[in-house]
């Protein structure tokens, strides 16, 4: 299995599993959550 390691939003790991694949999700704590939103940012 890939490993994106990307935030997600919405309905997309439902939209994904509907489609008959598999996906593994992490809800973030919040300053994790603040750190990826900075390194995405960022990286933009």
């Amino acid at each position: 299995m890939k490993v994106y390691n990307k935030l997600v939003r919405d309905r997309i790991p439902e939209i994904i599993k509907s489609s008959g694949k598999l996906c593994k999700i992490r809800i973030l704590h919040e300053d994790e959550y603040v750190r990826e939103l900075r390194k995405k940012y960022l990286k933009n």
